[in-house]
């Protein structure tokens, strides 16, 4: 979807840059299919637990359908839609047996389609199929890492997937990262590329902008005092004079945070 800027009236606009929304339905959601989530601003039991969050515009969450449970049943795309909860845009699919659903907008996908999910659906953008069942070579999205629990990674805006090999029970996957993962053949994955490729050529060009999106200002370690952050303190301007770290010490900067032991590294093939 295009990226558009604005007329430079004021010197925040001459930076910033809007998507052109001239591809979506002029529709308001579904409004089944949405719920209020109470907003923390990063809070746990009052305490902050992620810094930087809070005053963002209200939003209602869209509930998303990344199971692709009901098989066999053919859908009806009604409706392309703006999701203020993700970068990807969602698909309203109306059902044979009347049932209305979200879906993951893959690129290319267009009102009046027809979707459909399981073992057995056609090879056609936006069908929902077992990795078994899909060709090699194929690009996918919303792809499940346990069967029946639903896409777990490769949803965001212009991402995919390729299915590189497949042997016995587990197939081959190459995700979005560069990292190879095994997947059993029983997960389910949706054909095509993400939509709304050109997210990442956004400029949110104000500091205002990102206010609304409930990110609130981060202040440098080394503009801070020796007992706020590390970094803090020393005559003048300094460059921190150590290796970063947080302000509680750990470093920032190349060092690996995965955990050794845990089980799911057995499934990585070629780290990323």
């Amino acid at each position: 979807m295009p990226v558009r800027t604005r007329k430079p009236t004021t010197p925040s606009s001459r930076y910033t840059s809007v998507r052109d929304f001239s591809e979506l339905s002029d529709k308001r959601p579904e409004k089944r299919l949405t719920e209020t989530r109470s907003y923390r601003a990063g809070r746990s039991k009052g305490r902050i637990s992620v810094r930087r969050k809070g005053g963002r515009h209200k939003r209602q969450y869209r509930l998303v359908d990344f199971k692709r449970q009901n098989h066999g049943v053919p859908g009806k795309v009604v409706s392309i839609e703006y999701d203020p909860n993700r970068s990807a845009d969602l698909a309203l699919v109306v059902f044979a047996d009347g049932d209305k659903r979200y879906l993951l907008s893959p690129r290319g996908l267009r009102v009046g389609a027809t979707v459909q999910s399981g073992p057995g659906a056609p090879i056609e953008l936006g069908n929902a199929l077992p990795l078994g069942d899909l060709p090699l070579g194929i690009a996918i999205h919303n792809v499940e890492l346990t069967p029946g629990r639903g896409g777990q990674v490769v949803r965001a805006a212009g991402n995919s997937a390729t299915l590189v090999a497949r042997e016995g029970e587990y197939a081959s996957v190459r995700l979005p990262s560069g990292e190879t993962r095994l997947v059993h053949v029983r997960c389910m994955a949706s054909i095509g590329e993400i939509g709304n490729q050109d997210h990442m050529n956004i400029s949110i060009g104000k500091a205002g902008r990102s206010r609304w999106m409930g990110r609130r200002p981060k202040v440098r370690g080394v503009a801070m005092n020796p007992v706020d952050h590390p970094h803090g303190g020393g005559e003048g301007k300094a460059s921190g004079g150590r290796h970063p770290v947080s302000p509680w010490g750990k470093l920032t900067k190349g060092m690996k945070t995965r955990n050794k032991r845990k089980r799911s590294s057995d499934f990585i093939v070629g780290r990323r």
